[in-house]
């Protein structure tokens, strides 16, 4: 039995491709169970922590503690959810699932699920352990993107995320307690996307440790082309416009690179016509009121259905994100036949094939951005971009395929 451990079940990136893994293990054969903290809804083997009121507020009680933790430390708010001291979490070694376990499945498991005495509880069980990374943060000091900083190469220490770093700030002494840990784990690291692996096998924690790319995987029944004027309809949008969708699930994240799909939008306005703009994610409305362009916000989207109508009513989706793995919405557009435009950075290369599903722009240029959009527009006409867009998911992010590499690897150890 393979038991996956996720902070998250239905929320975030990364919860929500823990959950999709879970679920295609499920449908090719894989006895997989899910353990959460809290889950968003039942369904087949996620088990919640918290399986009454008492363990909710313990659960919720650790989140905070867990940020206190860290408080007095942060540089400035803007840092207060890119690092995480690992300090508080819950003792799960004994659970029944834990016991019963013959391969633990880590996942995102900050914010109060796992501590680094949780995982050290857990690793010393002697048990085979899969960690799929959807950040930094296992093989650094605590930051989940290390923003240009390279010291988790060697050892972490005068962390940039803090008010006062110095040698032996908290990031040197995480990085040592990570490295006393791992030795004694039984650790194979799955890193999501090629970018990523290339950090893992070079940073001093997890070089010593297997490590290979497996991507995230994806239902491609479920999100597969509609009809675009039909979705339009439904959605009450514009039928006649060119719409650009920007997606994420905090839009304002300055990691998610909004400033520069603005501008980007505000070039693209200037020359071609037609062109607005969709929007969903958590995000104020009234930071759209001076949009260069018309903007529709369809406001924050969890229902997986609701999402696949928001893409197909797109022409294309921009993801200009300064640092990310192997993005969902990319994926997610992808599949449903929507080509993709991106900055040259992380996985999202992997993910764009340069001017066949999409455009791969220059990273941190709008200009290169809005080339990228033109591109999209100018030479989509006959939806080969958009098929090839569905056939790169059909052929790299398939459940099938994906499942497949993981029971691979989980029957190698």
């Amino acid at each position: 039995m393979v038991l996956h451990l996720s902070t998250f079940h239905l929320e975030g990136g990364a919860g929500v491709a823990a959950t999709r893994l879970h679920r295609a293990l499920l449908k090719y054969g894989t006895d997989s169970y899910m353990l959460v903290p809290t889950a968003q809804s039942h369904e087949e083997k996620v088990i919640e922590l918290s399986d009454n009121k008492l363990q909710k507020k313990k659960h919720f009680g650790r989140f905070i503690a867990e940020r206190l933790h860290f408080y007095p430390q942060e540089k400035d708010k803007t840092v207060r959810f890119a690092f995480s001291p690992a300090a508080i979490g819950a003792d799960i070694a004994g659970h029944p699932l834990i016991q019963k376990a013959d391969i633990i499945h880590l996942h995102w498991v900050n914010f109060g699920f796992l501590s680094l005495q949780s995982l050290e509880s857990l690793f010393s069980m002697g048990k085979p352990v899969v960690w799929t990374l959807h950040d930094m943060w296992t093989f650094t000091g605590g930051c989940h993107y290390s923003r240009g900083c390279d010291n988790y190469l060697s050892h972490c220490q005068y962390c940039p995320y803090l008010a006062k770093p110095d040698q032996y700030d908290i990031s040197f002494s995480q990085f040592e307690k990570k490295q006393f840990i791992y030795d004694q784990a039984n650790l194979a690291l799955v890193s999501p996307s090629r970018w990523l692996d290339g950090l893992v096998k070079a940073a001093a924690l997890t070089k010593p440790h297997t490590s290979l790319t497996i991507p995230n995987c994806l239902d491609t029944t479920l999100f597969s082309p509609y009809k675009k004027l039909e979705t339009r309809k439904m959605l009450g949008l514009p039928e006649n416009k060119n719409l650009i969708l920007f997606a994420g699930a905090n839009t304002q994240d300055p990691r998610k690179g909004f400033a520069f799909f603005r501008e980007a939008i505000s070039q693209v306005g200037c020359v071609m016509e037609n062109v607005e703009v969709l929007i969903f994610g958590k995000a104020n409305p009234q930071n759209f009121s001076n949009f260069p362009v018309p903007v529709h916000y369809l406001g924050k989207i969890t229902q997986p259905e609701e999402m696949v109508k928001a893409y197909n009513a797109a022409n294309m989706i921009v993801v200009p994100s300064l640092e990310d793995n192997l993005p969902n919405t990319v994926m997610e557009a992808l599949s449903c036949g929507v080509p993709a435009v991106g900055f040259s950075t992380g996985g999202v290369p992997e993910m764009i094939d340069h001017q066949v599903n999409g455009f791969v722009s220059d990273f941190g240029s709008a200009e290169s951005l809005a080339e990228g959009i033109a591109w999209v527009l100018q030479n989509d006409g006959n939806n080969v971009i958009s098929e090839n867009a569905r056939k790169k998911v059909l052929n790299s992010y398939s459940e099938k395929l994906i499942a497949s590499q993981y029971q691979n690897l989980y029957a190698s150890l």
